[in-house]
């Protein structure tokens, strides 16, 4: 069997990002929902979201709010699902059991399924015989042929049937993959008949989400290389139904710098995005570096938006290589997004950093200076807390190196006197004058560099090195450098 690449978009594309709400939104899942995005987008289709709740015991709301919220965050909109509506309003899994059923049904009566009667304790007990004897994990079919009778004894017993699809062996499935181009997968690797409906009723994921993508008429299937066996098994279900695929497209999986796989049992909330979002990190940077991170652009651009990328994003540019997450590469991106978004939307954001500060203290305009003066040395935005925090304190913390390394010193008390005696004669409004004044200044006592500059800024922010003097000095304003260089003279006079 095989769905054929000259159909990759002979349709109208549709295209599903298909998350279970059992843990928070991963990296992975992001990347995975950013190429559906990215390819709905680019073909003039639709992307839809689902949520899929298979799995009742582990999933909860909070971590649906989490998925929900994280793809907005990262600006990934999607036609169908929560908040959207359309033809196919959002639903859960597990309200549509009786639909699961009507196909199972369907499969029982062409003899593709049968209602295997095998217990918990005995299939445990089948899966310590394999390990015991170096067998892979498999389901051996005893329930494919039971006779009548058989049943009927187990039916006495209390027994709730499970619903198992027949794999036929041997066998290979193949396809034509759209990333991976061929994959042929043997039968003898899916662990013998699968489990399609549990005895509880619930559909198991691997029928579950053939139906759901048969009634969403999804044409497309991009997700990670981890479910190509999941495909084999969803491909002889399709065919089973007597319907047509859809195309199918296998991503890389994201690794560490050691060649592991992201996992929170290892990288614990670094590969949640929401980890990202309350570090401070720009959705835009996030979106740019996951686009990247498997994908060539066709120009070889490495910066571009979420609408710049779904002009150009293809799968036949997606690598078949394993994706390397490196925070320091992530990390260039972000300061790249810090320093060039617009000033009014990087101070919108630096706010919530800001919260354990006095902001009324400024007017907006003087936030944005703030901001502006403090982010080409930002990394993250969580870091404008500690690197702001001398613009909020009444009297900034001077480094106690500094005190003895500046202030203790000659000149400091020399810098900071005539600072003081000509602060009427600034023109605090401009940054820029404020820091001709204060080299004029050190022309006129014979000081520059740190000489000059060392003092002031001990004074002002209680350390030597940090944004623009001149903005600084400017942003602060004439009573509170007043009041900080009164302060620092006296740790100068303290000192001698």
């Amino acid at each position: 069997m095989s769905n054929h690449a000259n159909q990759q978009v002979k349709d109208k594309v549709r295209v599903r990002i298909a998350p279970s709400p059992t843990g928070h939104l991963h990296v992975g899942t992001a990347r995975t929902a950013l190429y559906n995005y990215l390819f709905a987008r680019r073909h003039g289709g639709t992307f839809v979201l689902r949520l899929e709740d298979t799995d009742e015991v582990r999933s909860k709301d909070e971590y649906t709010k989490d998925i929900i919220d994280g793809l907005k965050w990262l600006g990934l909109t999607w036609d169908e699902g929560p908040d959207i509506g359309g033809p196919y309003p959002p639903y859960k899994q597990t309200d549509k059991i009786d639909h699961y059923e009507h196909f199972a049904d369907k499969l029982i009566k062409n003899k593709t399924a049968y209602l295997c009667y095998a217990t918990t304790e005995e299939l445990t007990a089948l899966k310590e015989e394999q390990k015991e004897t170096g067998q892979a994990p498999r389901y051996d079919n005893r329930g494919r042929d039971l006779t009548d009778a058989a049943r009927t004894k187990y039916e006495a017993e209390g027994r709730i049937p499970s619903v198992r699809f027949i794999v036929e062996e041997p066998r290979m499935v193949s396809w034509h993959d759209s990333i991976k181009g061929e994959i042929a997968i043997d039968t003898s690797d899916l662990g013998g008949d699968m489990v399609i409906i549990k005895s509880s009723g619930v559909a198991i994921y691997n029928f579950a989400v053939v139906i759901d993508d048969i009634d969403m008429k999804i044409t497309h299937v991009i997700r990670g290389e981890d479910h190509i066996h999941n495909t084999a098994k969803q491909l002889l279900i399709y065919e089973a139904l007597e319907t047509d695929p859809p195309v199918f497209a296998h991503a890389p999986l994201i690794f560490d710098l050691e060649r592991q796989k992201l996992s929170k049992r290892k990288h614990g909330e670094s590969v949640h995005i929401d980890y990202y979002r309350k570090k401070g990190y720009m959705p835009e940077a996030i979106v740019n570096y996951l686009t990247q991170m498997s994908w060539t652009h066709p120009e070889e651009k490495e910066i571009y938006s979420l609408e710049e990328a779904a002009l150009v994003f293809d799968l036949d540019k997606v690598s078949k290589s394993p994706a390397v997450f490196d925070v320091d590469r992530l990390n260039w991106f972000n300061g790249h997004y810090i320093r060039q978004l617009p000033i009014e939307l990087i101070t919108e954001r630096a706010l919530p950093f800001l919260q354990d500060f006095d902001l009324k203290q400024y007017s907006k305009e003087d936030l944005e200076h703030i901001v502006s003066a403090l982010r080409n040395n930002l990394t993250t935005l969580s870091e404008i807390t500690d690197a702001a925090r001398f613009f909020f304190d009444a009297k900034p913390t001077i480094e106690a190196e500094v005190k003895e390394t500046v202030l203790k010193g000659d000149k400091a008390p020399i810098v900071l006197k005539i600072l003081l005696d000509k602060l009427s004669s600034f023109e605090f409004a401009d940054p820029a004058s404020c820091k001709k004044t204060v080299d004029a200044l050190g022309k006129e006592i014979g000081m520059k560099g740190k000489d000059l500059y060392w003092p002031i800024r001990a004074a002002l922010s209680g350390t030597t090195h940090g944004p623009d003097l001149g903005a600084t000095i400017s942003i602060l304003g004439e009573k509170r450098v007043r009041t900080r260089i009164e302060t620092a003279l006296e740790h100068c006079c303290l000192s001698k």
